[in-house]
């Protein structure tokens, strides 16, 4: 397989929200949030519906400015920063994100190149293998000429993952990978993810419903609730009884996943039925 492989400055913090504010309009979602992404480590950030944990992956992303405070990106403020410099470091897939009807898989794909052309420098050798080596990375190099819109959920969510790793970014920001996918592409979408981050180098973020996904797939967690964060670190630290019954309302009981050694969600009932 070809390589793709980068080598971010573990520990270091790549992405950084310092007392961030977020809203839109009148409506704030995130007030005064402090968090840093670590170089090297996938991040998954859960919390209830609502808790602004999309918002959050926004901001980080540049897609929406904060009203309060700054996010830094390798130490310099993200808005500052040339929005083509920044596409060249960073790449975000949205929550269900939508392609024109009829575009096939390798155009899709190669849009994750734009970053990379300007007027005195088209399409080029170089770019032709960013694609290639993004398609047969994520598995789905046979579809190259298939729409987008006949493939199933699962590799529809590798199609967009490919486009992303076709910008070249060592740092990914995923928006609900897993929404709409059934438990099996769930896994085998976040199998991907792992084996970009451990043997490709790449830096995530990604926000994630399933608790027990995010505990065995993710490096450090980050619970939000109410726009602000509750918890952050190794899934065995943020994943308590005490946590879920604060941030979710949820009475359970946290075991170890008996394959991955991670903890394991076993709901109860809500507060409100024990």
């Amino acid at each position: 397989m070809t390589q793709l492989v980068t080598t971010p400055t573990s520990g270091a913090a790549r992405l950084r929200a310092e007392r961030v504010r977020l809203g839109y309009g009148d409506r704030m979602v995130v007030d005064g949030l402090d968090l840093d992404v670590v170089a090297g480590t996938v991040t998954a950030v859960i919390g209830p519906n609502g808790c602004g944990k999309s918002t959050l992956l926004r901001a980080l992303g540049r897609l929406l400015r904060p009203s309060g405070g700054e996010v830094l990106l390798d130490g310099r403020r993200i808005d500052r920063i040339p929005t083509r410099e920044v596409a060249k470091v960073l790449g975000l897939l949205p929550q269900a994100p939508t392609a024109p009807e009829g575009l096939t898989v390798a155009d899709l794909v190669a849009r994750g190149r734009h970053p990379h052309q300007a007027w005195y420098r088209q399409w080029s050798s170089d770019d032709e293998e960013a694609v290639a080596t993004a398609l047969e990375w994520t598995g789905i190099a046979d579809l190259a000429e298939r729409p987008v819109d006949e493939l199933s959920g699962g590799q529809r969510q590798r199609a967009w993952i490919s486009m992303a790793l076709a910008q070249g970014t060592d740092l990914l920001l995923l928006d609900e990978p897993t929404t709409f996918l059934d438990l099996a592409h769930q896994v085998d979408v976040l199998e991907l993810v792992r084996r970009l981050h451990r043997e490709a180098g790449r830096t995530v973020v990604m926000v994630l419903h399933d608790l027990n996904l995010a505990a065995r797939y993710a490096d450090r967690l980050v619970a939000m609730r109410a726009g602000r964060v509750v918890a952050s670190g190794e899934p065995g630290e943020v994943i308590t009884e005490e946590l879920l019954a604060e941030v979710f309302g949820l009475a359970a009981r946290v075991i170890e996943d008996p394959v991955a050694g991670s903890p394991l969600v076993v709901p109860i009932g809500g507060i409100a039925d024990r």
